[in-house]
């Protein structure tokens, strides 16, 4: 993920910038830089691959200017170059900036069509370019800002300085964390506590939609009406060997909550979203030549597996064996050289999957493997890695990791279905367009937490619940019900919703919370088919949909999730955040060890 450090100081910052930004490593990157006032101008030292580049640039040319941004990018539009480097700037304004701006084609094209040059292949070089319109407009900077967030539609957080402005440092949020650090005369901004652990332990962090003004004296916070509020300073245990829990109760609520953020760079891992098309790197096999993809996994990572096996298969028409690799181990299952096996496992470490990688891989199987630490012993074995970028995740009940690992495999489908030629040109940008819009969708969805919590208090006295769903719907109702057990302790049970009348019926009554994830697509007829069987057994039915489904469901006694609206290919991804969230406050509510609930171990490292 890419990392932001800004600081406002009464001293030289770019040493200081250089260090938090090494606090800020793990997130991941492939270029750095960073932007200072050096009497009263902007100037910028920028290098493309690791921190010690861009440290050798800076004892080569230093910076001593006493007000600055710093930030490590993972490369979102455009390779991973010195020119793509951020921050970037005009002659007034240089920007940090993490995450996508969906909409950056249609400013751009106004942009150029005014005259403005553009040097990077980025989304984000329209943002100076639109903040310096506004100042050559009339504007002071702060009014160029305000003015410029309103344009911009995606998940980001950004970090502005100003050419001239030796007392001005502002900062923004959309989607991806932003931190505000408070020290003794000085003023910080960072993308966690961590980077600000050497500066400050007082940190305010904004809200979705806040931006912040900064000056030595203190900052002043607006929220997305740009209106002032005041928010909650606290003392940060953050230290730069510690993941902190923020503001947030638990660090699986800090986790859900990271989800726009850390799904935006998993899938810039894999996509080029300046082109709108797959990045398609040297692999040990060639997808067109695939008659069959093994996929195996445990728990939440079969899921998401159950899930790949419908976009592979329609996406790329590449038949998928789906397997829980504790059985698969033990099958001797028949295999063929040649074919390609992917396993599927957050920390890389899962002994039953890893049990299994072994297996095919003495069948003489390609290896592939999509894990969240690179250096673990799955990653190790495999031929190939396919690395998700959730960062640390330390609650037990896996969410981000679950949602990159849908992020992934989702591009890889694509990925193999333009390789296969099943998928066109033109079908290869619609869905990755309607990828680069699932970091903006996740933020939405969060917004729905106070209703989803309102909803968890009735789930949180009932025994039993049952989730249901069809096509991708069906893994994310197996996922819920998992979610639901493993952290609040209340039976739950997923199933395929068409399978309703073949038992789990017999269990409905009106004691019985029935959770139908269905939005609407081409079998939502189907599903509704099923809740109204439920409705006539008294069941009490939350529909998690969007618009259109609530509209077309229209039925009394329901209580719906209304979620935005979304292409059916994303929906898998951006559906996770309500039935993460349903089983994160009924925990609460009951009072469980949510990030360390009994028997269960992160990392399930034995038999």
């Amino acid at each position: 993920m890419c990392g932001i450090i800004g600081i406002l100081g009464n001293r030289p910052v770019s040493d200081l910038l250089l260090d938090a930004m090494k606090r800020l490593e793990y997130r991941g990157y492939d270029s750095a830089g960073i932007a200072t006032l050096e009497d009263g101008h902007l100037a910028r030292r920028r290098a493309e691959g690791k921190l010690k580049n861009l440290e050798a640039k800076l004892a080569a040319s230093p910076l001593h200017g006493h007000i600055g941004v710093g930030q490590t990018r993972w490369a979102t539009h455009g390779a991973p170059t010195e020119i793509n480097a951020h921050p970037h700037s005009t002659h007034l304004v240089a920007v940090g900036h993490n995450g996508i701006i969906e909409n950056f084609r249609e400013l751009k094209d106004a942009l150029l069509a005014e005259g403005r040059v553009f040097v990077s292949q980025t989304d984000t070089e329209v943002v100076p370019h639109l903040v310096t319109k506004e100042m050559e407009q009339g504007a002071t900077p702060i009014e160029a800002v305000a003015r410029t967030l309103k344009k911009l539609t995606g998940a980001f957080a950004l970090a502005f300085v100003f050419e001239g402005e030796s007392d001005l440092l502002i900062g923004a949020r959309k989607g991806s964390p932003l931190a505000v650090g408070h020290g003794e005369g000085e003023m910080y901004l960072g993308s966690d506590a961590q980077a600000l652990a050497p500066f400050t332990n007082r940190i305010t962090y904004l809200e979705e939609g806040d931006w912040v003004v900064l000056r030595r004296a203190g900052a002043t916070i607006y929220n997305e009406n740009d209106k002032p509020v005041k928010r909650q300073m606290i003392i940060s245990s953050a230290s730069s060997l510690l993941v902190d829990k923020g503001n947030y109760r638990h660090f699986m609520a800090k986790e859900i909550h990271e989800q726009p953020d850390v799904t935006g760079h998993t899938l810039a891992r894999y996509l080029d979203l300046a082109t709108l098309t797959t990045k398609t790197p040297q692999l040990p096999f060639d997808w067109a030549k695939l008659d069959r993809l093994v996929i195996t996994a445990c728990g939440t990572a079969y899921y998401a597996g159950l899930v790949a096996k419908y976009w592979f298969e329609r996406y790329a028409r590449l038949t998928v064996d789906m397997d829980v690799a504790s059985e698969f181990r033990y099958r001797e299952a028949p295999m063929k050289a040649g074919e390609l096996a992917l396993f599927i496992s957050q920390s890389g470490e899962t002994a039953d999957t890893l049990a299994s990688l072994k297996y095919c891989k003495s069948q003489g199987l390609h290896i592939a493997a999509v894990v969240n630490v690179t250096t673990s012993s799955i990653a190790r074995e495999a031929d190939v890695v396919f690395p998700t970028l959730a960062g640390p995740e330390i609650g037990v009940a896996s969410t981000k990791a679950f949602t990159c690992q849908l992020s992934a495999l989702a591009s890889l489908a694509v990925m193999a279905g333009r390789a296969r030629g099943t998928l066109s040109a033109d079908d290869e940008k619609a869905m990755v367009q309607a990828l680069s819009e699932v970091p903006r969708l996740l933020s939405e969805a969060l917004r729905l937490e106070p209703q989803i919590e309102k909803l968890a208090r009735r789930i949180s006295k009932s025994s039993d619940v049952l989730y249901l769903g069809r096509g991708t719907s069906f893994p994310l109702a197996l996922e819920g019900a998992l979610k639901l057990k493993e952290i609040s302790y209340i039976h739950a049970e997923g199933y395929a919703a068409g399978e309703l009348k073949h038992g789990p019926i017999a269990l409905i009554d009106e004691k019985m919370p029935v959770i139908v994830i269905a939005p609407f697509d081409h079998i939502f007829e189907k599903t509704v088919s099923n809740m109204q069987e439920v409705a006539a057994r008294g069941g009490r039915i939350i529909l998690v949909t969007d618009a259109k489904g609530h509209e077309a469901a229209a039925m009394e006694g329901i209580e719906t999730i209304i979620m935005p609206e979304m292409p059916a290919a994303i929906a898998p991804i951006v559906y996770s955040i309500p039935i993460q969230l349903l089983a994160y406050h009924a925990a609460v509510l009951i009072g469980t060890d949510v990030d360390q609930p009994r028997n269960l171990a992160k990392s399930v490292t034995v038999e």
